[in-house]
């Protein structure tokens, strides 16, 4: 099978798809390109081969590089969003209770069944993760498994303002050493190209009904619906209706409730589309934050010490589950439909989690064009 290299692939998205190409991607292009080339020598799986870890700011089309490396390669490789990559990790270290070095154990593995792993949105906020992926990295690059990655921010800023970061410094060491790193910020927001218009926000106006049951009907032509509420593991999650693949609820009901990543992976395993109603103004008034003491992760005790909390403003625990639900449905192409009491670009204008926001407002506007999903 002739399957063109990322360089190729770049060059006949710019002449027969209108790209617009920007010094930024082709410096990322070029270093994808080594890469490629490096995996695909003969002698490759006997020489060290540098990955790529590319970052910048929302829109500049590194998840789209990053999905055309990964679809011209021809070694093994897998491509993940970060927190499907951590489930699974959590999930075999488990498995792996008892193993002397479950680490190394893990790292082998993988490279016994991959010569490539491709993150999307690498982004570290936990401290249990920050832990693992401090030491699984390192020894994931020593096992010969290449790396290949996008985020928003570049290595040293990872898990910058998070507890214990000095646990996470091995992991951004190794990045450092095992990848070259490339900056993507050509200046413009490349979803923001003009596309075919595809509503999928609306604003609730207290003069007319809401849009979304006539939403709902039409995505759910001549099929079942009903109200009954959708069990992940052992929680019932209420609903305001629901179909075999359109899925409708409340904000308080998919945000405000202890669901975690997880439980939105599984949603969009279930679901093709979700549909989401009274949201509210998402930015608030910063509250001071508290000190913790004797903090405790799910890998081991930390020493704590006295530390300060960041100043969370009232919504922010619900705006987290938001912005995981958004990068999941962006990931897995899942359209969300949402009503909310003030325009997008209002939803969530300062505050702590203004960083990662920017992103998933990204996200929200390419959502509302149609080459986003035909649906």
């Amino acid at each position: 099978m002739n399957v063109m290299s990322p360089q190729a692939i770049y060059q006949h998205a710019i002449e027969q798809h209108g790209f617009h190409a920007d010094a930024a991607q082709q410096r990322a292009v070029s270093s994808l390109e080594r890469c490629h080339r490096a995996l695909h020598q003969p002698e490759a799986s006997a020489q060290p081969v540098s990955g790529v870890y590319l970052w910048g700011p929302v829109g500049r089309g590194k998840t789209w590089l990053l999905d055309q490396f990964y679809q011209s390669l021809r070694v093994p490789a897998r491509r993940q969003h970060f927190h499907h990559f951590m489930r699974w990790v959590h999930r075999r270290l488990f498995q792996l209770t008892g193993t002397p070095d479950p680490l190394r154990a893990l790292a082998r593995e993988l490279s016994d069944e991959v010569r490539v792993l491709c993150f999307d949105e690498l982004f570290v906020s936990d401290i249990g993760d920050a832990i693992l992926v401090g030491g699984l990295l390192r020894l994931m690059f020593e096992e010969g498994v290449v790396l290949v990655a996008t985020s928003n921010q570049m290595p040293e800023q990872l898990y910058a303002d998070g507890f214990n970061r000095q646990r996470f410094i091995p992991a951004i060491d190794a990045i450092n050493q095992y990848m070259q790193v490339v900056g993507v910020d050509g200046g413009q927001d490349h979803r923001l190209h003009p596309g075919v218009p595809h509503q999928r926000y609306w604003q609730t106006e207290s003069d007319r009904p809401s849009a979304l049951p006539e939403v709902f009907r039409r995505l759910t032509t001549g099929e079942r619906s009903t109200d009954t509420p959708v069990v992940l593991g052992e929680r019932a999650i209420s609903v305001v209706q629901r179909a075999a693949a359109v899925l409708w609820c409340r904000f308080s009901d998919l945000c405000e409730q202890p669901i975690s990543a997880l439980d939105f992976i599984a949603l969009c395993d279930r679901f093709s589309v979700i549909v989401l109603s009274e949201v509210p103004a998402l930015s608030g008034q910063q509250r001071p934050g508290n000190i913790a003491r004797g903090t405790e992760d799910g890998i081991e005790r930390v020493l704590a010490g006295d530390r300060e909390l960041p100043a969370l403003a009232a919504h922010d625990d619900s705006v987290r589950r938001f912005i995981a639900l958004v990068d999941e449905c962006y990931d897995r192409r899942v359209p969300l439909y949402l009503e909310a009491q003030v325009p997008l670009e209002a939803l969530y204008t300062e505050g702590y989690l203004a960083f990662p926001f920017r992103r998933t407002l990204s996200r929200l506007r390419e959502m509302q064009l149609q080459r986003f999903s035909a649906v």
